[in-house]
């Protein structure tokens, strides 16, 4: 039976518990930083990359001393070499308690998992099951939000449910006016939540109350996460083809549209859809969205607005054919085009 990872948050409960999660986490950041210190004198020494087998085995027996379970500290050292292969580094960024939020990863062997309830190394761990934990747990972490809370992340290897039967193709044009437009006219939008809490982040960060500005920063991410997880499954559950542009946020993210950019958070979107298609044996594609927005969907003509001077025309009338178009919906034709004409995704 074909299965996927899926993986469960709960919210840790007890204030006294997450005391002791802040100093096992104090420990995880000792090896890292290890892992971290050691990389870079292998380099510098012999001008070659530190394996994942090597760290382990130069940090056995460290356990016992800083408290955490030999299955942590391997997992720590595999994270770590994955990361600096990821990112071709000699070495990467040093964790600490101000700059770093807390991270404790263990293995399904190293827990005891009971119903609200997980014990590791000896110590209970209370936290609020909202929903079951199905299928065969693999490995998981505590991890700290930016406003101090803490949760537990259960990864689990789960069966994929039956197949949607649903027959509509769904092409998604990613904008900033309106967030997501579909190529059947329905537009989902919400209100740009960074200009929402930014005066109160301002008089926050101006009075040095450190607490509040996470609070706030913590609140802003859980509103737009809580939007997009609620849109994306609505578009899944309804589609059997989905085409999204490769719009590049990052690119835009150095323009004067910046805020508003990452307010969208498109590559949260995109990767909420891509993991629930995959689940429910939608298909899903990312297609190049070079010219989308100009090319007329009824001929192909490419008779539409261009350019920076032209990004406030909404509603434009092709030249070639007459037919009438709204900018976002054209978009999101012309890439569901692209996304039936394109097996592989982008060409």
């Amino acid at each position: 039976m074909a299965s996927s990872m899926l993986t469960y948050r709960y919210r840790v409960k007890d204030a006294t518990t997450e005391k002791h999660l802040q100093r096992m986490a104090w420990a995880v950041n000792r090896v890292w930083n290890f892992c971290n210190e050691t990389s870079l004198l292998v380099w510098r020494r012999e001008k070659r990359f530190v394996s994942a087998f090597e760290l382990i085995n130069l940090c056995a027996g460290a356990g016992h001393e800083l408290g955490l379970h030999t299955d942590t500290l391997s997992e720590i050292c595999n994270e770590y070499v994955k990361k600096r292969r990821q990112f071709h580094k000699i070495r990467l960024r040093w964790r600490s308690k101000k700059r770093s939020l807390g991270w404790i990863p263990f293995k399904a062997r190293s827990i005891k998992l009971g119903t609200g309830i997980l014990s590791l190394k000896g110590k209970h761990f209370r936290f609020w099951q909202s929903r079951p934990v199905e299928g065969t747990l693999k490995t998981g972490s505590f991890a700290q939000d930016a406003g101090g809370h803490w949760y537990v992340n259960l990864q689990c290897e789960v069966a994929l449910p039956a197949p949607s039967h649903s027959t509509a193709e769904i092409g998604i044009d990613l904008g900033l006016k309106d967030l997501i437009t579909c190529s059947d006219g329905v537009k989902y939008s919400r209100e740009n939540l960074t200009r929402r809490h930014e005066d109160a982040l301002a008089m926050a960060q101006r009075a040095h109350k450190t607490k509040r500005v996470k609070h706030i920063h913590a609140q802003i991410a859980n509103q737009r996460k809580d939007w997009a997880h609620k849109i994306s499954t609505a578009i899944v559950q309804q589609a059997s083809l989905i085409a999204v542009g490769n719009v590049s946020p990052s690119k835009l993210a150095k323009t004067r549209m910046a805020k508003s950019v990452l307010d969208a958070g498109w590559s949260q979107l995109r990767t909420m859809l891509a993991y629930k298609a995959m689940r429910l044996g939608v298909t899903y594609r990312e297609v190049n969205e070079s010219g989308s927005s100009l090319t007329c969907s009824a001929c192909l003509s490419k008779t539409g607005p261009r350019g920076l001077s032209q990004l406030g025309v909404r509603v434009w009338c092709c030249t070639s054919c007459g037919v009438v178009h709204d900018r976002d919906t054209n978009a999101a034709h012309n890439l569901l085009r692209s996304g039936r004409a394109t097996p592989s995704g982008i060409p």
